[in-house]
């Protein structure tokens, strides 16, 4: 059953993704996980809660095609100048840096789950009243 409200939505993609990024197994030594294709998944499931709650702010609405980066920038951008700062800091270190790149690190991996939690919190903030009510 689909949660009705997109903020604990989107808090749920998070630990989910917290869950698949310990499949990767850290390697204190080297501040490393071992296993890219965790940190791929793990980023797109932070971005993907993370779109759950811009698309329920911003009002983004799927018309032909699917919405570019650009959409959201630009709705954040009107929106809330602090909501745009973390998008772009979110959708670097989520999308790019872990979901394409894999990249293993543990700062940037721990940076994404941060940035994530910067994203929903702020739109939690940003919460139209009417969108809690249904």
């Amino acid at each position: 059953m689909e949660n009705t409200d997109p903020i604990l939505e989107a808090r749920r993609y998070v630990a989910n993704a917290s869950e698949i990024i310990e499949k990767s197994v850290y390697d204190p030594e080297t501040n490393l996980y071992r296993d890219k294709k965790y940190v791929r998944i793990a980023g797109n499931t932070l971005w993907s809660g993370c779109l759950i709650a811009l698309e329920a702010v911003l009002q983004i609405r799927k018309g032909k095609g699917r919405p570019s980066i650009e959409k959201y920038k630009e709705a954040a951008g009107k929106r809330d100048r602090t909501l745009l700062k973390y998008v772009n800091a979110g959708y670097e270190t989520m999308h790019l840096f872990m979901g394409y790149d894999g990249s293993k690190e543990r700062k940037i991996c721990d940076a994404g789950f941060e940035r994530a939690n910067d994203i929903i919190d702020r739109c939690s903030v940003l919460m139209p009243k009417t969108a809690l009510a249904s």
